[in-house]
């Protein structure tokens, strides 16, 4: 890598690691990034995995205070959660190369559409849930189990899907929720690592300098989390990733 690249890497890191923080989606900074500066969909997409793992696991230890008497929670769901992301990390590196190039533009606007309506996903969680029934027990299996799958194919943006989709299903205040989001995450992150450490195409080169900087740009962001307008932060991903899709699709 050239010493330009470097910089931009060290940069978009330092970013997505306070987005991560701030409002959710970092990887939706860093993997146009690793496109850009050359490398197939395919190696950016399990690059930018293995360097915001050290992240998400940051998170989850932060988070602790909040998983109070949630331990037999995630003792439960961690099989499916595991299982999902060994699924979806099969399908990426199964499936031809060109498969993820076709998909991937779907999948940005996707995760764009989440962050721009991750505020009325949360509001629809209002209500009654999590009542102890067998059906809001499989209900809550199938969201992660998909959300495992989302995260081992395609990663940016899991973190928003999740909270989405446990708020749906838990009666739990969202710093609860986000806390399971956390530790899932971090299941998912340390699930990848394995897999694509051993079997993906990873540009090694490229996870030691973007692992790094996303851990410093995580902890500035969790330190800035409260003075920074998110909103605005937010509509910002959405229409970064929006134009990313776009270009990615006309090229």
């Amino acid at each position: 890598m050239i010493l330009g690249e470097v910089l931009a890497l060290i940069a978009g890191g330092l970013t997505a690691g306070a987005i991560n923080a701030i409002a959710g989606g970092g990887s939706l900074i860093t993997f146009p990034l690793l496109v850009a500066i050359g490398l197939p969909g395919v190696a950016a997409n399990v690059s930018n995995a293995l360097s915001v793992a050290p992240g998400y696991a940051a998170s989850a230890v932060g988070s602790r205070p909040d998983l109070t008497g949630q331990g037999r929670r995630v003792l439960t769901i961690i099989p499916t959660i595991i299982v999902g992301a060994l699924c979806g990390s099969a399908i990426l590196l199964l499936t031809p190369r060109g498969v993820f190039d076709v998909v991937v533009p779907f999948l940005l606007l996707g995760a764009a559409l989440m962050m721009a309506f991750q505020t009325k996903l949360r509001n629809l969680a209002r209500g009654p849930r999590d009542d102890g029934s067998r059906r809001s027990t499989v209900l809550m299996q199938l969201s992660v189990f998909a959300c495992g799958v989302y995260g081992g194919y395609f990663n940016a943006a899991m973190g928003v899907l999740l909270i989405a989709f446990l708020a749906l299903v838990l009666d739990e205040p969202l710093r609860r929720i986000s806390a399971l989001k956390n530790v899932f995450s971090a299941v998912v992150g340390t699930t990848t690592v394995l897999v694509y450490g051993i079997f993906g195409p990873v540009n090694w080169a490229v996870v030691a300098v973007l692992a790094p900087a996303t851990m410093v740009g995580g902890y500035v962001g969790a330190r800035l989390a409260r003075r920074l307008p998110s909103e605005i932060l937010r509509w910002t991903i959405v229409a970064f990733t929006v134009t990313v899709a776009v270009v990615l699709f006309i090229t």
